[in-house]
């Protein structure tokens, strides 16, 4: 590992490589245990590192945001690179916004409302990154990524540079082909529609007052922690389960939200993970509703 990390230090600069990084710092859950190295690269850094790191035969784990994600309490082997900040810029060229893979959404949106530009609003209160987005077709208040993106730039396994429109995409609910063929999102760029300003201000400002009274902001979660089962909403099937602020250790089930897992001030990911196996359980054996997680399990717990 030391050989590596003065390696991954030749490209990112002293420094730049984290030993022992506590993941808690890096996800919205603010649980998890550590990464053996933690770099976060430019977008011209990137593939040199993924190069550096694929020669040494270690693992390799790509975050974004953390917004998704429950990393184990024992952490994640080999080197997590997060693809951040540093990958965070965002152009505007009439109609089409372009953002790399790092950009948050709010972000996003937030330049589009600014240039008078419509169909991001939905995705202004989404806690993710633009790569994290069009990894899982993101999505809120009836809008989803695949409604706006048109090409998707990536790196391949291989290390070629990959230009996807949106068809080749495969999007889908919650879903991608980017994981399951190894890719690794670079940029998106979004066609929008001009609109008047003030329009869509007032759009994201009610969006936001929804989420705001609807949802448990106020605690560490990942958002909604189950996906949309066909013909239910996770939500109510929880609270109907009477598991409305069913609690293990930190974990909670929200009883604002029962979709929402929370973690109090002082979880483990253990108990995370505990909270979910019983909602999955109990929703199991009273209604006969597999519910699938949409949060990411990452590392070993």
């Amino acid at each position: 590992m030391e050989h590596l990390r003065k390696e991954l230090e030749s490209v990112l600069g002293e420094g730049q490589v984290l030993q022992n990084e506590p993941l808690g710092r890096h996800t919205t859950f603010r649980v998890g245990g550590s990464a053996d190295l933690f770099v976060s690269p430019d977008i011209l850094q990137l593939p040199k590192v993924m190069e550096i790191v694929s020669a040494y035969n270690v693992p390799v784990t790509v975050i974004g945001n953390g917004s998704n994600l429950l990393v184990g309490d024992r952490g994640i082997r080999g080197v997590v690179i997060e693809i951040g900040r540093r990958m965070g810029a965002i152009s505007v060229d009439g109609e089409s916004v372009t953002a790399q893979a790092g950009a948050l959404l709010s972000r996003v949106a937030g330049e589009a409302y600014k240039n008078g530009l419509s169909g991001l609003e939905f995705a202004a209160g989404i806690p993710g990154s633009t790569g994290g987005a069009m990894v899982m077709n993101a999505g809120a208040y009836g809008g989803e990524m695949k409604d706006v993106t048109v090409r998707v730039k990536a790196l391949s396994g291989d290390g070629n540079i990959l230009n996807l429109d949106a068809a080749q995409m495969d999007f889908s609910y919650r879903h991608s082909c980017v994981a399951e063929r190894g890719y690794l999102v670079l940029e998106a760029v979004f066609l929008l529609q001009k609109a008047d300003p003030e329009r869509i201000l007032s759009r994201m400002e009610e969006l936001k007052e929804q989420r705001v009274s609807k949802q448990p902001l106020e605690y560490p979660s990942a958002g909604s922690t189950f996906k949309r089962p066909q013909g239910y909403f996770a939500g109510k099937l929880i609270m109907d389960a009477g598991l409305a602020g069913f609690t293990i250790g930190g974990a909670q089930v929200s009883p604002k939200h029962c979709g929402f897992v929370i973690n109090r001030g002082n979880a483990k990911a253990a108990d995370v993970l505990a909270v979910i196996r019983h909602v999955q359980k109990t929703v199991r054996a009273q209604f006969g509703v597999e519910l699938e997680p949409e949060v990411r399990m990452l590392g070993e717990f």
